[in-house]
């Protein structure tokens, strides 16, 4: 099994900057992808951004310029930087990793940008 933890959401007003974590434990010792997505009120979860081994890093055009994904593989753990925050971009934020076949996903972490 693998879990996922994700940390580093919270308010924040629009144009600051928020850092998530996502955190991969278990029977896990490398992957090659993991990706963000997010959830906002009434709308369907959304794939903001993924990084891979192979294919490199890949946003939606929405976040381009302003978010950055990143990775650690020796905490085996996944970064979103969001700069430039706008209240569009409140939602709750999930990270996903497909491994050996099977999806797992963190609990999740609410983002709200509001002045």
């Amino acid at each position: 099994q693998v879990q996922l933890v994700e940390s580093g959401g919270g308010l924040v007003q629009p144009g600051g900057s928020l850092r998530l974590s996502c955190a991969a434990s278990g029977s896990i010792f490398s992957f090659n992808a993991m990706d963000w997505y997010r959830q906002a009120p009434g709308k369907e979860r959304e794939l903001v951004a993924s990084i891979s081994s192979i294919t490199g890093t890949n946003y939606i055009d929405s976040v381009k310029g302003r978010f950055t994904i990143s990775r650690d593989n020796a905490k085996i753990t996944v970064y979103l930087q969001m700069n430039s925050l706008k209240p569009e971009d409140t939602a709750v934020y999930y990270c996903h990793l497909q491994y050996f076949g099977r999806h797992y996903w963190g609990q999740g972490t609410q983002v709200t940008v509001s002045s």
